[in-house]
């Protein structure tokens, strides 16, 4: 179905009223995503349609079943019943077709403030503490392992194209990133969001509002802490003026993040993002979903720097900012 009978058809079973005008939203690589404005309904304002694609828009062939759509939007709604400014409201869903309907909100994106260079530590320090509490709301929560048991989709869509198949580029490293992907896989213990990106987090007044949630999964807090922390150091790279302000985000926001860690001993799980974050870097190179501001220069100074993190871990993010000061410049 083209988008405007699919998106018509799920609008008028919603009760949410008759799109009056449609615009694409950029970005997306694994979805669909509209701002639709309404004729009619009881919805006031913009609203924010979502679907999931089967296929995923990457050079390399890389699939994921569009069931995902109804874990993000689950996602979204017990993170806003634990943080009540953590997530878009959610309005409508039809979990059969992969389509969920959610508040628009028109707050800029992170990524876009760091791209100029605006590395506010105070924000970032929010979104450590935002992601503990919702970590540590849903731990241990038998309820929320049973309707987050995903194993099977976050591999596919995190461990496999980030850790397995870098591990195909890099012989030598392989068993390590091996090694780090069935650790990953076997601890469960938070809801865990799956994409914490600054692309996919927007700056509100109130606190970090958290998007895409397509990975949502019952496993490893690390996983959240390390993939966000991971983007500071790419950011260093992508606007190199900046990397003072980058590498104290990192610093406020793992320790905030730490701060908030109730359930099991914070070294524990530092020592575990602080050796999967490296396993990550290298991914987002020579994984199946590169990042897209990187030269080649720019690209072959992360390959190298976390190729070093790699052959020598270390078990805390101060000793592992410390190794990516030495190795990246």
């Amino acid at each position: 179905m083209p988008p405007s009978a699919t998106l018509s058809t799920f609008l008028e079973r919603a009760g949410l009223g008759a799109p009056l005008r449609v615009r694409p939203l950029a970005g997306g690589v694994s979805s669909d995503i509209w701002r639709v404005d309404l004729a009619d309904g009881t919805t006031a304002g913009p609203i924010c349609v979502k679907r999931a694609l089967p296929r995923l828009r990457v050079a390399q062939l890389w699939e994921a079943p569009i069931a995902r759509n109804r874990y993000e939007r689950q996602w979204l709604q017990t993170a806003g019943s634990i943080v009540a400014t953590a997530a878009p409201r959610v309005l409508a869903w039809d979990d059969e077709a992969g389509i969920f309907a959610m508040e628009y909100l028109e707050h800029p994106v992170w990524k876009a403030l760091l791209r100029d260079g605006r590395a506010d530590a105070a924000f970032a320090g929010n979104v450590g503490a935002s992601l503990a509490a919702i970590h540590a709301a849903t731990a241990g929560s038998a309820d929320i392992a049973q309707r987050f048991g995903t194993d099977a989709i976050f591999h596919a869509i995190r461990l496999e194209p980030y850790l397995v198949a870098t591990s195909a580029l890099h012989p030598d490293l392989r068993e390590r990133l091996l090694a780090l992907e069935r650790r990953t896989a076997a601890t469960h213990l938070v809801l865990v969001h799956g994409d914490v990106s600054p692309k996919n987090i927007l700056v509100r007044d109130s606190g970090p509002v958290f998007l895409d949630a397509e990975c949502a999964w019952y496993g490893d807090p690390a996983f959240d802490l390390a993939f966000c922390l991971n983007h500071m150091f790419l950011k260093c790279v992508w606007v190199p003026r900046s990397r003072a302000g980058f590498l104290e985000c990192y610093d406020t926001l793992s320790a905030a993040y730490l701060r908030g860690v109730t359930w099991e001993p914070p070294a524990a799980l530092e020592e575990r993002a602080a050796t999967l974050l490296p396993g990550l870097l290298l991914g987002r190179v020579d994984g199946k979903s590169p990042v897209e501001y990187l030269d080649n220069a720019g690209r072959a100074r992360v390959r190298g720097a976390a190729r070093e993190l790699l052959a020598a871990p270390v078990r805390t993010l101060a000793a592992l900012r410390e190794a990516w000061q030495r190795s990246s410049t």
